[in-house]
């Protein structure tokens, strides 16, 4: 999740944008082992397919509701004008995408809004992991698929999460800065602890800490993807702790921005090389991060796929309105798709780390925004 501003009224959008279950997913050696035991299927491989299950025609060709969390962040904007390009690859009829302004109950709504206009599939971006069942049975009772990106319910049906391993992503944080700094106080700047994203990343992070980094001490700021949070209590904890040495934002969509600002107005922004920087880790993997890792600024992001998660979203809900099914296992696009403990299926995309001597990629899509 790339965070949550002011909530505006809400508004039917193509190109304003927004990024978004602590549960243990299973690693890629129990997928692997999956895979050699369902010899009649593909195993993971987007090749799958099963008889059609209701969601349209049968063959794809029903018309698709795209829902956002919000569109105040680069990570969901980017996010947003990637649908139409992927939604015309992959031959969806997907409609305009729809924002639920960062308020889980007008998602419900606008679900059930997408559902009375006759859509045949949906692709949402929940915000709040348990909310978000109430719209997922109202499509099911309804037999309209639904595929979930960047966060996972925590019950309901859908046929397909599409995310990347944000378990993953607190301990290629932590690691960063456990590798960097070698003693002293670490801010986590968290996400919202109602979505699975926060959870996971902010555990996940924690815990890394506490087993392979005893000298750090966390410091945590609950902001639940909300800027001015972000800021103000950031600008709080500084001073009363002007000796922070690192910083772990879970969402750069959001935090970026308020948090160099809040150390550059205590005169705290140092480039890296400089005596007093403070190491810099982020998520998502948007321009603005680039750029500042750049310049020095921050040190390193993990690199959330917005590209893929509009190409992918876009290919499973089609599928699931053909009805096709996929089982644990690798993917053809360098991916593995787990079974979660409340039996939903996830591709786990990758996310790279981004760092000074990565960061000109060509191949990151933080580095094809034009």
């Amino acid at each position: 999740m790339a965070g949550r501003t002011v909530r505006n009224r809400r508004i039917t959008s193509r190109a304003v944008g927004v990024p978004p279950t602590s549960f243990r997913q299973w690693g890629s050696a129990v997928a692997v082992a999956a895979c050699a035991a369902l010899v009649l299927t593909a195993c993971g491989s987007t090749n799958d397919t099963g008889a059609a299950k209701g969601g349209g025609d049968g063959k794809g060709n029903g018309k698709v509701g795209v829902i956002l969390p919000m569109l105040t962040s680069p990570f969901w904007q980017s996010y947003n004008d990637y649908v139409p390009k992927m939604a015309k690859s992959e031959k969806v009829d997907a409609l305009r995408t729809v924002n639920s302004n960062g308020d889980p109950s007008q998602q419900i709504t606008d679900i059930n809004n997408q559902l009375n206009e006759g859509v045949e599939g949906l692709v949402v971006a929940p915000l709040d992991s348990a909310a978000i069942s109430a719209g997922l049975d109202q499509a099911d009772r309804k037999g309209v698929p639904v595929v979930a990106v960047d966060v996972a319910p925590e019950k309901g049906k859908v046929a397909m999460v599409v995310r990347a391993d944000n378990v993953a992503y607190g301990k290629k944080a932590c690691d960063y800065l456990g590798q960097h700094v070698k003693s002293g106080k670490v801010v986590q700047i968290m996400g919202d602890l109602a979505s699975v994203n926060g959870r996971d990343r902010s555990e996940a992070f924690r815990t890394c800490v506490k087993k392979k980094y005893p000298d750090l001490k966390v410091l945590e700021i609950p902001a639940k993807w909300e800027s001015d949070a972000a800021a103000s209590r950031l600008d709080t904890l500084l001073n009363a702790n002007p000796d922070i040495k690192g910083i772990y934002m879970q969402a750069g969509g959001v935090y970026l921005a308020p948090t160099l600002q809040t150390l550059k107005s205590k005169g705290m922004l140092k480039k890296a090389g400089q005596k007093g920087h403070i190491t810099i880790v982020s998520n998502d993997g948007i321009p603005q991060e680039y750029a500042s890792i750049r310049k020095g600024e921050i040190d390193a992001t993990v690199s959330q796929p917005a590209d893929s998660y509009a190409k992918y979203g876009m290919y499973y809900i089609k599928a699931a309105m053909q009805g096709k099914t996929f089982k644990p296992g690798p993917t053809d696009h360098d991916s593995v798709i787990v079974k979660l403990p409340n039996g939903i299926l996830e591709d786990q995309l990758p996310a790279p780390l981004v760092t000074k001597s990565n960061v000109d990629d060509p191949k990151l899509w933080g580095n094809t925004v034009k």
